[in-house]
């Protein structure tokens, strides 16, 4: 064992805030939302992104090369945020980036930044942010997420992708069952939107507290539906699709 007799001084990083080497030709604003490109740089957030935090300063690098120049961000905190369609009941659920300065509750086409920590006013919210934890604890995590306007009817090229329902009213109609599983996800406003899964004919859909009769379509209750509420069914067996992960109310016609 080899124990210290003179003074060793080391680098300490203190506090949550990282430096991080920027692309070329192009210019990092304060307050800009950050991502990573895919080759270890950051960037102005592009929709799809690894989140890395927000700008504490602008950043200037447009005549320069790759990693000439370093941006100061926060990587953890509480920020306000401009956030498309929010609500006061909307405080709890994921946030997400499709650019640098554009945030909404939809998971289609963006980057995982936080969650609504406050309702402020319509339409703007406290996010909680930690790039330590940059990925949604949500069922999906990883899926493809696209969104429907009103109905669409599933095949094998949607399996394992989430689809977030914003019209009320709309369908999505599973295969006759296979080995395949798919998320539905209710995009709308609060007691807004009813959204119906549909089976084949002769498929049942079952899970808790749900009967498994076949060709019985399952709805996220309008009266009670809440912006995020979703279900996740998968393959179950001969008689039909099985119910694996759900939040919100979800009930048999």
């Amino acid at each position: 064992m080899t124990t210290l007799a003179v003074e060793a001084p080391r680098t300490f990083e203190v506090g949550d805030i990282n430096d991080l080497p920027v692309i070329a030709a192009d210019i990092i604003y304060q307050g800009a939302a950050v991502g990573e490109n895919g080759a270890g740089y950051a960037r102005p957030l592009v929709g799809g992104d690894r989140f890395l935090g927000f700008a504490t300063s602008t950043l200037d690098n447009s005549s320069g090369a790759a990693g000439a120049r370093t941006v100061r961000l926060a990587c953890e905190g509480a920020i306000v945020l401009s956030i498309s369609g929010l609500v006061i009941t909307d405080v709890g659920l994921p946030v997400y980036a499709t650019d640098d300065a554009t945030f909404s509750l939809s998971p289609v086409g963006g980057s995982f930044i936080g969650r609504v920590k406050r309702f402020v006013s319509s339409g703007v919210g406290v996010v909680w942010f930690d790039v330590d934890d940059a990925l949604p604890p949500d069922a999906w995590l990883g899926w493809t997420a696209e969104a429907v306007a009103t109905s669409k009817t599933l095949d094998a090229e949607d399996t394992a992708k989430l689809f977030v329902v914003s019209a009320d009213a709309g369908v999505i109609t599973l295969p006759a069952i296979t080995g395949m599983r798919f998320a539905v996800m209710n995009g709308g406003a609060d007691g807004t939107v009813v959204v119906t899964l549909s089976p084949n004919s002769a498929d049942g859909i079952k899970g808790p507290d749900l009967g498994n009769t076949d060709d019985k379509d399952l709805l996220n209750t309008k009266a009670t539906a809440r912006r995020g509420d979703f279900v996740i069914v998968e393959y179950g067996d001969a008689t039909g699709w099985i119910v694996s992960a759900k939040r919100g109310i979800w009930a048999k016609e």
